[in-house]
Order: structure tokens, then C-alpha cells, then sequence
């Protein structure tokens, strides 16, 4: 094999374009996207939208709690939080007690929730359940996700969509782009960073067109520099920094480093597990929603210090809710309809959707009263400024989450 000169790299460099050999590629490395960011940082003004998935299905009834309702004791004798625990939104609803952080954002007006959000005719499968939300599509036929065709529909540059984790979800999958996928271990290698800053160094005999590379190059290493502090060892990225065992707060910290280099990226998607709770739900549940409401206001600090955290929105879902009354394990069974948060700085904050009834039921589960793809809908055309409809077909309505 012939040995690969810093010439010859320089030259592959050229004919494909420093970043645009990256963006073709559905893997991103922490130097691909320094790279993307020199080369097409994102637009003053330009939507971000971070989706968090809550894999298991969360139990909204123990998470947007009805207080007030005799039905929510009755269904749930041992289950059911009693109104001096909950963190009070109003005289009828509070929020678990993990939610402290999320609850005072609510009280701000920068959180807005969602009640009931499903989809019709539910189905209690995981896999068809999160399949038909990664989708947006009811028809077992679509092989691409809602992310995906918005890819498809706007650009076809993969890291406009980056998924944080091992695998790209189906949601960013389009028919001829898939969204990029970005190691939870941003932390550029000391080789890594070596490698960028000697590619960047000018050498008397460049050509024009190899100190552009080199420029992209000399560049990017000034960003990483301009991001140490993140992975110092007091720092959100930090080696030594605490992890819990989902690692939610540490990929929305790597979207943080994301937003601050300035990425094209306008999507990211993260997610937690551990939702399925069929038995002894109460301690499970309450300290995954601790753990949720940590990262999240975590993050929401962290970009609040940056020129883009005005423009970020952040949404929580999940597959499907909970049944209503408790299971003989002291814990809750697949169900249908279920609660939907979204937070940010655009956001109108406050209750939006009827909240199913406790007592008027569909085979002893609750009515689904929002169209989950009505807040995709919203999150398309007012938050990223994209026309919905390529992606998720006409007749959809705005329910008014997010100001103009």
C-alpha cells in the first residue's frame, strides 16, 4: 500500500471538499463535525429542536399527576401520590416529585405539556408503538422516519440531523438521507487533535486550493481549543464527571458542546430507557423522572449561556402511557395516550390537549384527545421553518405550544 503523505491527504481533501467528504458519511466523529462547523456553521436564528425519546412507555398518569381526582386514588390505592407530594402546577395537576427543575420552568411559562397525545386505534406493542411514532406514519408499509423526510424535503446533508448514541434511530432514516450518528464520547483524542492541528499548518509549496484545506483544518483546531473547557475536569464533558446508568445527561452535554461549535445541525435526538414499569413503579419511575429533570435543566442552563439557546426546543415523549388503575405488582400495564413536554425559550408554557378522563374509557384505557403528529406538525413549521406537509401530509393543525 502506498504511504498516505500529508500531500496526498490534502489533495483527497480537495477534490471532495474538507467537510463535504464528512457530511456524506453517516458516522461523525468529534473532528467530522469541528469540520462541519468551520465549513457551514449554523444560521444566526435557525431552529434547533432536541428530541428526547423515553423508551419503555412513561406512565403520564404518575407524571403529570391528576391530584385533585377521587378516580386517580381509586384506580391507584398504592400508587397514587397523595397532593402533599406533588409539585403543584395548579389547583388540580402537579408533577412527580423527581420533576423539580421541570415544574419551575413550567411556573416560568418555558415549559408547555401536552395531556393525552397518542395516536388512534393504540397499540400496546413497544416495537409498533415507537415505530408508528419514529414513523409518523399509522401504515405498517413506511420504511422511512419523520426526521428522514425532513432531511429529504430541506437538504440532504446528514449532520443536520445527528443522533447521539450506538445506533441512528428509524426517525431520522429518509428514503435518500439518514441523519448522522455522533459517539457518545465527544472527547476529541489527543491523536485526533494532534492530527488537526498539524494538517492545518501551512507549508511554503501549498498549492491556492490546499491552504483552503488547510484553512478548514487550522480552523476546526481553534474551535476544539475554544471547547476545552468543556472536557476539563471540572467540566459538563469531563471523564471524571458523575454519569447515571442512562447517560441522558451526558448526551444532552454533548449536544450542549454540539450547539456551542456552532454545528449546521438544526435536530438532535437523544433517549433514555427503563420506562416499562410493570411492578413496584413508584420509586423506579420517580427517580428516571429525577434523572430526566436533571439533564434537562441542565442542558437548558448550559445553552442559556450561548448565542443559539434562545432558538433550542426540547421535547420529551414516549411510545404510549399507562393503564389507568395499577396492576396486582404495585405497578402499571401498556396503555394508550400520555403526556408530551416541550421547553425552551419559544415555548408558550401552560397545559395544551384535554386531559383524558379517569373514568370514561376505551377497553379500561384512556381516550387519546391529541394527534401526536399535530406537535410534530408545529415543531416542523414553527420551530425549524419547514413546510410539514412533505413530511407528514396534509389536514394537520397547530395546537399553539410555540409563539410565531
Amino acid at each position: 500500500m502506498p504511504e498516505l503523505t500529508r500531500r496526498g491527504f490534502l489533495g483527497a481533501c480537495i477534490g471532495a471538499g474538507a467537510a463535504g467528504a464528512v457530511a456524506s458519511l453517516p458516522v461523525a466523529t468529534w473532528t467530522d463535525v469541528l469540520l462541519a462547523a468551520k465549513e457551514r456553521p449554523l444560521e444566526d436564528g435557525a431552529g434547533i429542536l432536541v428530541l428526547v425519546t423515553l423508551y419503555g412507555g412513561n406512565d403520564g398518569i404518575n407524571t403529570v399527576i391528576p391530584f385533585a381526582d377521587n378516580a386517580y386514588r381509586d384506580a391507584r390505592p398504592e400508587l397514587a401520590y397523595s397532593a402533599d407530594k406533588v409539585l403543584e402546577l395548579d389547583d388540580k395537576y402537579g408533577l412527580n416529585p423527581g420533576m423539580r427543575g421541570m415544574a419551575d420552568m413550567f411556573r416560568d411559562g418555558s415549559l408547555a405539556i401536552v395531556r393525552g397525545v397518542g395516536y388512534p386505534d393504540p397499540d400496546r406493542s413497544h416495537f409498533r408503538s415507537i415505530d408508528i411514532w419514529q414513523s409518523a406514519s399509522l401504515d405498517n408499509s413506511t420504511r422511512t422516519g419523520w426526521i428522514g423526510r425532513w432531511l429529504d424535503s430541506t437538504g440532504e446533508d446528514p449532520i443536520r440531523a445527528l443522533h447521539v448514541g450506538p445506533v441512528v434511530p428509524p426517525l431520522a432514516v429518509g428514503e435518500k438521507t439518514v441523519g448522522a450518528l455522533l459517539s457518545w464520547e465527544a472527547k476529541p483524542s489527543e491523536s485526533a487533535t494532534g492530527l488537526i492541528t498539524a494538517l492545518g499548518q501551512r507549508c511554503p509549496d501549498d498549492t491556492p486550493a490546499m491552504r483552503m484545506v488547510c484553512d478548514s483544518y487550522r480552523s476546526a483546531a481553534h474551535v476544539n481549543k475554544g471547547l476545552e473547557p468543556m472536557f476539563a475536569e471540572d467540566g459538563p464533558l469531563s471523564d471524571n464527571r458523575e454519569s447515571d446508568e442512562n447517560g441522558l445527561a451526558v448526551q444532552l452535554d454533548t449536544v450542549a458542546a454540539c450547539i456551542a461549535a456552532e454545528l449546521p445541525t438544526q435536530v438532535y435526538s437523544v433517549g433514555m430507557g427503563g420506562f416499562d414499569t410493570h411492578a413496584d413503579e413508584r420509586g423506579t419511575q420517580q427517580n428516571l423522572l429525577e434523572k430526566l429533570d436533571k439533564a434537562v435543566t441542565g442542558f437548558m442552563k448550559q445553552i442559556s449561556r450561548g448565542k443559539h439557546g434562545k432558538d433550542v426546543i426540547v421535547m420529551a415523549y414516549s411510545e404510549f402511557g399507562r393503564r389507568v388503575a395499577a396492576n396486582a405488582s404495585d405497578g402499571t400495564d401498556h396503555g394508550s395516550a400520555g403526556p408530551v413536554f416541550i421547553a425552551g425559550d419559544r415555548v408558550r408554557g401552560g397545559f395544551y390537549g384535554d386531559d383524558p378522563s379517569l373514568t370514561d374509557l376505551v377497553d379500561d384505557d384512556l381516550k387519546v384527545t391529541t394527534d401526536f403528529r399535530d406537535i410534530y406538525h408545529e415543531v416542523l413549521e414553527r420551530g425549524l421553518d419547514s413546510d410539514s406537509e412533505p413530511v407528514l401530509g396534509k389536514k394537520r393543525k397547530e395546537i399553539g405550544f410555540l409563539k410565531t
